[in-house]
């Protein structure tokens, strides 16, 4: 049966920080024990030798020499086996054992892999083996070691508590600790779960916890992204309301001049053609409406490619070919050689937007210039004109949708959507569209490229 372990955050972290403590602890415990019991091997082995030592100084080679020793030894025969081997020819006694050695020879010693030293025999423990030899006599020395591997013993049994300990206090301090991080997000996504069932239409903004950080920033982030929608679903119903006030107007000329048609023509023929060129009027005036916010709607939504481009030859011959179609005198001052990498397309509509602006406000007996320079390694693209100017309070909110000086609302047609898109398409460019006051009359239309521009002959 598979096993299904919750994947929430203090899940994980408390799955994850038990196994590393569990690890850390019997990696812990093993080398402990390791590298005491190497060290109780080591200690057991310089003690031998000192023994064997202090046996072949004594130079055993007769009874006496070895009951001498044995009252004059500390050596504890409870604990430590000794066998001397006297080869020399004139040895009166081959052998002396110590108490227990005999018994402890008679069995079979087993020696334990690994360690060269370390022997088991049953009833007498592990044991440590050493040798000496000095003037043809051997000396064999077996060291008990049961004190200390019941001293390893006891540090296991201390190493499986501490593990036992462990594995049953850290998982309570762990899932605090677990909880304490994770809460604050929890608590967040509780509030965007509540936030997604509301139908409240007011702005939605999630509680930003203290602390962790991590948590705090993240809920800044949320609060910002729902912001800019709210705001801009704001922006989209004040767009609806705007396009569909803008076509009322229309629609309702459209039918009022329908209707008179329908009741005085019979009676009146002569309003027929007035009431034609009315709704001619008012259904080119829809036109331009729906091109426009078509157009705009396109640029909300376009990514564009950019190429590398001659921006003097494109601006040269758009002026050329709208100058024509202006009352007012089009000059123009244009650097050549130009190059600039952007979507020449929406580059060409900024303009001929800026120009059918420019034309639309200005007197037919005044002057509309293009200009294209380079300044400070930035492309810049002018419209002047000599019109009336705009207000200090319109500047503001000139390229809005849908926004028109009230001085010009319902005296110069228009549908407040040619400087919106303007504005959206140089953004898409990455370019910055300003506006300034041309002295001593008019407006200055200004866009202005980064370093993606060059000079041919620079």
């Amino acid at each position: 049966m598979k096993l299904h372990f919750k994947q929430n955050s203090a899940a994980i972290i408390l799955r994850s920080f038990l196994a590393m403590l569990i690890v850390i602890t019997v990696l812990s415990s093993v080398m402990t024990v390791l590298a005491t019991g190497h060290q109780l091997l080591v200690n057991t082995s310089i003690n031998s030798t000192n023994i064997v030592h202090s046996l072949k100084k004594r130079d055993i080679d007769s009874d006496d020499d070895w009951e001498n020793w044995r009252v004059n030894s500390t050596l504890n025969t409870s604990t430590s086996y000794v066998r001397v081997h006297n080869d020399r020819d004139d040895a009166a006694v081959k052998y002396y054992y110590s108490p227990g050695a005999k018994r402890l020879l008679a069995g079979h010693l087993h020696k334990i892999p690994v360690f060269a030293h370390l022997y088991y025999e049953p009833g007498f423990g592990f044991l440590y083996h050493t040798t000496g030899d000095a003037y043809k006599i051997h000396y064999q020395l077996w060291t008990n070691m049961n004190s200390q591997f019941k001293l390893l013993g006891r540090i296991v049994l201390v190493a499986l508590l501490v593990l036992l300990a462990t594995l049953i206090i850290s998982p309570f301090y762990i899932r605090f600790l677990t909880n304490r991080l994770t809460a604050p997000l929890a608590n967040l996504t509780r509030s965007a779960e509540n936030a997604t069932k509301t139908t409240s239409r007011e702005k939605l903004q999630l509680p930003v916890p203290d602390k962790p950080t991590e948590t705090t920033q993240l809920a800044l982030s949320f609060n910002s992204l729902l912001s800019r929608q709210h705001d801009q679903a704001e922006k989209e119903k004040l767009f609806i309301l705007n396009a569909a006030h803008e076509l009322r107007t229309p629609i309702a000329t459209i039918r009022s001049h329908a209707q008179l048609i329908k009741r005085r023509a019979k009676a009146h023929p002569e309003v027929i053609a007035q009431s034609v060129k009315y709704i001619d009027d008012e259904s080119h005036q829809m036109e331009t409406l729906v091109e426009e916010l078509l157009a705009l709607t396109r640029a909300d939504r376009a990514t564009f490619d950019f190429e590398q481009y001659d921006l003097s030859a494109s601006l040269a011959a758009l002026a050329k070919n709208t100058a024509p179609l202006f009352p007012q005198r089009l000059v123009t001052e244009i650097d050549s050689g130009i190059q600039l990498t952007a979507h020449e397309a929406s580059v060409t509509q900024i303009v001929t937007n800026l120009l059918n602006n420019a034309s639309k406000y200005a007197e037919p007996n005044t002057t509309i210039k293009l200009v294209l320079k380079l300044i400070n390694d930035q492309t810049v693209i002018q419209v002047i004109d000599e019109g009336s100017g705009i207000a200090a309070e319109d500047k503001a909110h000139i390229f809005e949708r849908f926004y028109r000086s009230s001085n010009v609302r319902g005296t110069i047609p228009g549908t407040g959507l040619g400087l919106a898109i303007v504005a959206e398409l140089a953004s898409l460019n990455g370019a910055k569209l300003t506006l300034n006051d041309n002295v001593p009359q008019g407006s200055i239309f200004s866009v202005r490229f980064g370093k993606r521009v060059r000079n041919k002959g620079g």
